[in-house]
């Protein structure tokens, strides 16, 4: 049975067991376990020792990334913590001195990567309160992410994820395609084809300079940030690669594009880029078509990933409101 045919919750089952039969991988003290904390992409545990210490252990999605792939995430998620722009959490190398790691078991015999993190304290910002003082935060380091990205000489060869138009709207579509959204009926995909067609026209026109376009996060939500005394650290770079640096705004604000405040947030994020690195105000206006792109990029991941809890939470209202969005998108274009 191949792994896409396994039911979620055996899934998680096996996932379990390679965890923690896998942390021999590293030089962890005798007793140490691996726990569930989330699941997305990829399957992320707390490992637990007796001694109090603790650590993140990463098991990716099979065939999501290359073994390259990942070492060239921590490549760049290492230069950014070294050269002083923003605060990652340090890859744990294995006993052989790899940050990656791969196994296998008997129930999954198709090898996973994984990696280990040092385990960062603190806590995520609280959605529920105030989000623009966090949002102008995120705003200048995504700057400072996208000033690195310009100047830093890439280990080669240099292999991640693309978010260009192609990578949403083409027929291999990363997170495959929008159309098989849940819950999408035929007047919604009509206004969902406009959107594409008036994202597409308007994002070819808006150009690649390397002023606009780069290496970027591609997922600098709140619930990447994790805040210390003070202290703000940016986890999670497993979705970084190339495409605009607005996108990375558009990422931020994923599933709550409708939020009331957007406007608010969206001001406070465009101030904090601004204390780092110039953003015209032609590329301000353009923000719109990248929070759409998004949107619908979402709304693939959705249908492709309809097995995850979030998902599944997501799905009744989500193409109904990403139409929503795109009516009022076209509307304010004219």
């Amino acid at each position: 049975m191949a792994e896409s045919d396994i039911p979620h919750g055996v899934l998680l089952d096996r996932l379990h067991a390679l965890a923690n039969q896998s942390l021999r991988l590293w030089d962890l003290p005798t007793g140490a376990s691996a726990r569930l904390l989330n699941v997305s992409e990829n399957a992320t545990y707390l490992v637990e020792s007796p001694d109090g210490s603790k650590s993140v252990l990463r098991i990716h999605r099979e065939d999501y990334h290359s073994e390259r792939a990942i070492e060239c995430e921590l490549a760049w998620s290492q230069a950014l913590r070294d050269e002083g722009y923003v605060n990652t959490p340090a890859a744990i190398p294995g006993a052989n001195g790899k940050a990656v790691q791969s196994a296998t078991s008997e129930e999954l015999p198709n090898p996973r990567h994984m990696v280990m993190f040092e385990y960062v304290p603190g806590e995520q910002p609280d959605e529920n309160r105030d989000l623009v003082g966090p949002f102008e935060e995120l705003g200048e380091m995504a700057a400072r992410l996208h000033e690195h990205a310009i100047r830093w000489p890439r280990p080669q060869p240099f292999k991640r994820l693309v978010w260009d138009l192609d990578a949403v709207y083409g027929s291999g579509a990363t997170w495959g395609n929008w159309r098989r959204g849940p819950n999408l009926d035929a007047p919604m995909r009509d206004v969902l084809e406009r959107v594409e067609r008036t994202v597409t026209r308007r994002l070819r026109s808006f150009g690649q300079s390397e002023q606009r376009y780069g290496l970027i996060h591609a997922d600098m939500r709140l619930a990447n940030l994790l805040i210390d005394n003070g202290t703000t650290w940016l986890i999670d770079f497993d979705d970084c690669g190339f495409g605009w640096f607005l996108y990375d705004f558009a990422a931020g604000i994923s599933f709550i594009e409708d939020h009331p405040k957007i406007p608010e947030i969206r001001e406070a994020w465009v101030n904090g880029y601004r204390k780092v690195r110039p953003l015209s105000d032609d590329e301000e206006r353009e923000i719109d078509s990248f929070i759409m792109m998004r949107r619908m990029a979402l709304l693939a991941w959705i249908a492709s990933h309809i097995d995850v809890p979030e998902a599944q939470e997501l799905a009744p209202d989500f193409a109904r409101v990403s139409a929503e969005l795109g009516e009022a998108y076209l509307s304010r274009l004219g």
